[in-house]
């Protein structure tokens, strides 16, 4: 096994490195963008610092390249430490250009992926629809084809980055078979005529908006990997992708839990500092027990990604489940530990509380990724029934570069 049970000293001084950049240069960035907007100045900056870089590790036009799961996840841990509005930018940076950099032709990766990683543009990873969040499968934007390519009508929705990216990597339907099969990935630049959209007010004003798709053209040259194999595009993003997202929860439960440890020392009452009172330090207890356990399933799932070992998407989906959900409960926990002051505008838990509610739903939602485990551990278990191999293709994967 690869799993690290504890990080080394030069991943622990990068993430230290990480927190303070992050606190010096990046919070100062995020106070001044407008909510619920693409903040291109943070984008910038995180180009100039050379993060984006190591999300996208582009090695030319015929580089192709995959990113190392587990520095994804020690860079949007420590991050969100600091500053989530820089961790969710960098995330969603990868997500938009993964998809490019993995399946994309030269021309389109030499395109656009220096653009991305140096901070010039912005990407989005267009997925969801109105009746199509975590059922992916059940996409109805069509793709019509024509003489030169395609036209796409129909909508998006829930699109991070949507309206301001530059490009989209747009998942449509090309043939008639429904499910998974005869889906198509499209990267379409945001002047493509017939191609709009508005942004939509969220709980945590991050940016997010819907797509609307007016006949827009696309051509054979816009296709990310092979007409048909679109969902494999996306199935794989999410793979990388969705470990990371947990990393995002331990990095918000970190937080939340050096806050409330903070406060139990400093807050009296009934005759002494909150910590001295057994309600509040077992609930600390288990905060730090619980965030610990997380922060070591992502850890695994990272590590076993980045060795091309069996089983990614049960990891992954173990990893995003249990983290997202561990990160509800510790910021809930320290918000109750610290009283009315927590709810106040401006707060860091105040904070903290409306940004932890949507990693439980994005990029598949708790209950999606008890199904994919369930899934996972049938096909395990009917393997070992009749003695041959799995058929999860993540078990045949080679180790990552």
């Amino acid at each position: 096994m690869t799993t690290p049970f504890t990080l080394d000293g030069e991943q622990r001084k990068w993430c230290a490195e990480l927190r303070a950049l992050a606190a010096r240069e990046l919070r100062p960035l995020a106070g001044e963008g407008a909510p619920g907007r693409v903040n291109r100045p943070l984008v910038t900056a995180l180009g100039e610092l050379g993060l984006t870089a190591r999300v996208l590790p582009y090695g030319g036009p015929e580089g192709g390249g995959s990113a190392r799961a587990m520095d994804l996840c020690l860079l949007r841990e420590a991050l969100a430490q600091e500053c989530t509005e820089a961790e969710t930018a960098l995330a969603l940076q990868g997500l938009g250009a993964y998809p490019v950099l993995r399946y994309g032709t030269g021309p389109q990766r030499a395109r656009w992926l220096p653009e991305v990683v140096a901070g010039r543009a912005v990407a989005a990873f267009a997925l969801s629809e109105p009746g199509a969040g975590s059922d992916a499968a059940a996409l109805e934007l069509r793709a019509e084809r024509t003489a030169d390519g395609w036209r796409l009508t129909g909508e998006k929705c829930w699109i991070s980055n949507a309206p301001d990216a530059d490009l989209y990597t747009v998942f449509a339907r090309t043939g008639p078979a429904p499910g998974a099969t005869g889906v198509t990935a499209f990267l379409l630049p945001a002047d493509r005529p017939g191609l709009g959209g508005h942004p939509l007010e969220m709980l945590a004003p991050h940016p997010v908006g819907a797509l609307t798709f007016d006949a827009v053209p696309a051509g054979p040259d816009d296709v990310i990997g092979e007409v048909g194999g679109g969902f494999r595009v996306a199935m794989s993003t999410l793979d990388l992708f969705r470990p990371s997202v947990g990393a995002f929860a331990v990095g918000m439960a970190r937080a939340a839990l050096g806050a409330a440890l903070a406060h139990a020392g400093e807050r009296h009452a009934f005759g002494g500092p909150l910590k001295n009172l057994q309600a509040v330090s077992h609930q600390l207890a288990e905060m730090a027990t619980r965030t610990e356990a997380a922060a070591l399933l992502v850890y695994a799932a990272a590590a076993a990604y980045d060795a091309g070992e069996p089983g990614i998407a049960r990891r992954s989906a173990m990893a995003k489940l249990f983290a997202t959900e561990t990160a509800q409960y510790v910021v809930d926990a320290a918000v109750q530990i610290h009283g009315a002051r927590a709810l106040r505008h401006g707060h860091l838990l105040e904070h903290l509380y409306r940004e932890v509610r949507a990693p439980r739903i994005y990029e598949g939602a708790t209950e999606v990724q008890r199904t994919i485990i369930a899934k996972e551990l049938y096909r395990a278990s009917g393997a070992a029934r009749t003695g041959e191999p799995p058929t999860d293709p993540s078990a045949t994967r080679s180790p990552r570069p």
